[in-house]
C-alpha cells in the first residue's frame, strides 16, 4: 500500500509539474523563438555570468569602422593564428582564430539597453571609440553617457551606453568557428585576451 502510495504522488507530482510550465508558454514566445537554438549549456553560462551573457552577432562582422587607426606594430598580425581568452560568448574561450585586422584606438566596455526592447546588456566587450556617435577625445571616462554606432548585435546600433572602462590595449578582429558557425571580422578582441596559437 506504501508503494503504491508513494507512485501515486510521483505521478501526480509530475502531472502538476507538467502542467505548470505547459501553462508558462504564452503568445511571447514567437518573439523570443532565436534565443531557442542556444543549448541547454549555453543559457546556463549565460544566466551564471554577465561576461557570458548570449550574443546575437550576425557571422559576418564587416569592415572595420571608418577613421580607425590601423595598428602600426601588433603583437599579431593580420593571418597569425591565435587562441582567445575572451568568454564574451559561449564557446568563445579556447577558440583556435585567425587575426584579421588589428588597430590602435581605445576600446570601451559598455552598459545599454537594446532599442529593439531586449533586456538591458551589462559590461559588453567591446565597442571602439570610432563606434560611438560625436564622442569627443579619447579616452572617456568611465561613466560616460554615450550614443552607439555600432551594429555588432541587433538593437546596438543607436542605444545610449554607459562606459563601464577603457583600455588602449591593440584591439583586433578576428575569424574563428564557434558552434560550427563560421564567424568573420568577429569585433572586438584585446590583446590580453589573445594568447599564441600552437
Amino acid at each position: 500500500m506504501n508503494k503504491l502510495t508513494l507512485m501515486t504522488r510521483l505521478t501526480l507530482g509530475a502531472a502538476v509539474g507538467a502542467l505548470a510550465l505547459t501553462s508558462c508558454a504564452g503568445t511571447g514566445d514567437d518573439e523570443t523563438a532565436p534565443e531557442s537554438t542556444l543549448t541547454q549549456d549555453q543559457a546556463q553560462t549565460d544566466t551564471s555570468s554577465p561576461d557570458a551573457q548570449a550574443h546575437d552577432h550576425d557571422p559576418d562582422g564587416g569592415p572595420p569602422p571608418s577613421g580607425i587607426q590601423e595598428a602600426t606594430d601588433p603583437t599579431y598580425a593580420v593571418g597569425d593564428h591565435v587562441i582567445l581568452n575572451a568568454d564574451h560568448m559561449p564557446g568563445m574561450d579556447g577558440a583556435e582564430a585567425t587575426i584579421s585586422g588589428a588597430f590602435d584606438t581605445t576600446t570601451y566596455s559598455v552598459s545599454y539597453t537594446p532599442t529593439d526592447g531586449g533586456d538591458p546588456v551589462t559590461d559588453h566587450k567591446w565597442v571602439v571609440h570610432e563606434e560611438l556617435e560625436d564622442p569627443g577625445e579619447a579616452p572617456l571616462e568611465a561613466g560616460s553617457q554615450v550614443l552607439l554606432n555600432a551594429d555588432h548585435m541587433p538593437g546596438m546600433n543607436g542605444a545610449e551606453a554607459t562606459i563601464d572602462r577603457s583600455t588602449d590595449e591593440t584591439v583586433y578582429m578576428v575569424d574563428f568557428e564557434m558552434d560550427g558557425m563560421e564567424m568573420t571580422n568577429h569585433k572586438w578582441v584585446v590583446e590580453s585576451e589573445i594568447q599564441p596559437g600552437n
